[in-house]
């Protein structure tokens, strides 16, 4: 399937260069930035331990206006938040695992995740589109195993980085190494990304067995 943007229909005697895209002109919706995960697994989980605490609070308030002792886990908890010092180990250690999630918690609210999603050119305002890393890195291989003297050959795709492990059984290796950049830079250009990740290259001879 090929990748590339579509010519546009230019009119009569209208050049190939005016009938490019916004886009690729640093038009205003040349900028495609990265997706952002919902992340519903940390957000269940946060909401369900808030709910289930704070249920259990008010529950144990509502008991101590009916004139109900307080459940003995908030007893014991007040008693040991008024006797046990600051410099306890316990407490430390408990300050370190709250700070801890708080921070992870942080770290998940300004970070967009899905890094396996690379977002590709933005042609128009409406439209987002992305492609697996995994999906990016098979296609590039393809690629890559169609040039003469590669017996195999491993594409890993990153989010700035394209790594090719190649090994070949004939041809001068720095051939074979040209060839797979080349081609492997067109690959790249095809797949539409919206920012081209760097190529690297490195070719060796197949173990002798």
């Amino acid at each position: 399937m090929d990748l590339t943007k579509p010519t546009p229909a230019a009119g009569a005697g209208s050049p190939p260069e005016q009938a490019r895209s916004a886009p690729e002109q640093g038009g205003p919706h040349a900028r495609a930035g990265r997706f952002w995960s919902v992340r519903r697994v940390p957000a269940g989980v946060v909401a369900a331990v808030l709910l289930g605490a704070t249920g259990l609070l008010l529950y144990d308030v509502s008991a101590v206006r009916a004139d109900q002792p307080a459940m003995r886990w908030r007893r014991r908890l007040a008693d040991e938040l008024a006797t046990r010092p600051l410099d306890d180990t316990w407490v430390i250690a408990g300050a370190a695992v709250a700070m801890a999630l708080g921070l992870w918690l942080l770290v998940l609210a300004v970070t967009p995740g899905l890094r396996r999603l690379l977002p590709m050119r933005r042609d128009s305002a409406d439209l987002r589109a992305g492609l697996d890393r995994t999906a990016a890195g098979l296609v590039l291989r393809d690629r890559a195993m169609e040039i003469a003297g590669v017996r195999s050959v491993r594409v890993d795709v990153g989010r700035r980085t394209v790594v090719a492990r190649a090994r070949s059984h004939f041809r001068d290796l720095d051939e074979v190494r040209d060839d797979l950049d080349t081609v492997l830079r067109e690959g790249v250009r095809q797949l539409g990304l919206a920012r081209r990740p760097r190529i690297s290259v490195s070719v060796r001879r197949p173990p002798k067995g």
